[in-house]
């Protein structure tokens, strides 16, 4: 397999506290890689240093190769990472489909000459095929804010899909939902990453081991553990310090 994702010795400290300390993992393409631990164990501070919404005290971020430290949040997001938030960031007023569609116009104008060569018919195309990859198609002339709060979650990650990612990073998806809509949301995950990497912070243990091909077991802020989902079941350590054993 070839690696989409490698950190090295990320460092994050906030106060003193060291948030992420000394991380450093590898992403293979097409994988779906969960990161778990117990609340600050420094899960979304990673993905922020990935993502580029934080910037490490230590440590490099490389994305096919390529170090992408210093680069910002959008420069990152055009390269093919995009982050979806731990809570729905939808425009609730709007229909589901012009959300999405903003998310694509977004991706398909790049500068002055492309937007004067994007046509609606090619955001809509767009906006119409990330809907229907999460279930919502039925749903593209309803207003957001009106949407039951699983369908909320999967509208924001069709929003994600719409800005075309080679790495796609879930935060909690399944925070909030109900166990119908938890299995709905994994079934969606399972399809997209038949063409996408999925980095996924998740607490739901049963969704991890049923999802995940690698997990990555953070504890106050180090890595515990690397392994399949066989390995860390089976992993005394990660027992005692999360898995309640």
């Amino acid at each position: 397999m070839t690696s989409i994702l490698a950190v090295n010795g990320l460092s994050k400290h906030f106060d003193g506290v060291r948030a992420v300390d000394d991380v450093s993992m590898t992403v293979e393409k097409g994988e779906i890689r969960a990161i778990i631990g117990p609340n600050g164990a420094g899960k979304t501070t990673l993905v922020g240093l990935i993502s580029g919404r934080l910037h490490p005290d230590e440590g490099r971020v490389f994305f096919k190769g390529e170090d992408i430290t210093a680069r910002p949040v959008w420069d990152r997001v055009q390269a093919g990472i995009v982050y979806t938030f731990q809570v729905t960031s939808i425009f609730r007023s709007l229909s589901c489909y012009e959300n999405v569609a903003l998310a694509a116009q977004r991706r398909l104008a790049r500068g002055f000459v492309a937007q004067l060569c994007t046509r609606e018919r090619r955001i809509r195309a767009a906006a119409m095929a990330m809907l229907e990859a999460v279930g919502l198609s039925a749903e593209a002339t309803r207003t957001a804010g009106t949407l039951p709060y699983g369908h909320q979650r999967l509208l924001e990650v069709a929003m994600s899909l719409a800005l075309e990612p080679e790495l796609l990073i879930l935060d909690e998806p399944t925070q909030g939902l109900a166990q119908s809509e938890i299995d709905g949301l994994s079934e969606r995950v399972r399809h997209i990453a038949k063409t996408r990497t999925v980095l996924l912070i998740e607490h739901n243990m049963p969704v991890v081991l049923a999802l995940a091909d690698q997990i990555t077991v953070l504890d106050n802020g180090a890595v515990l553990a690397n392994g399949s989902p066989a390995q860390i079941e089976a992993d005394h350590a990660v027992q005692q310090a999360y898995l309640g054993v």
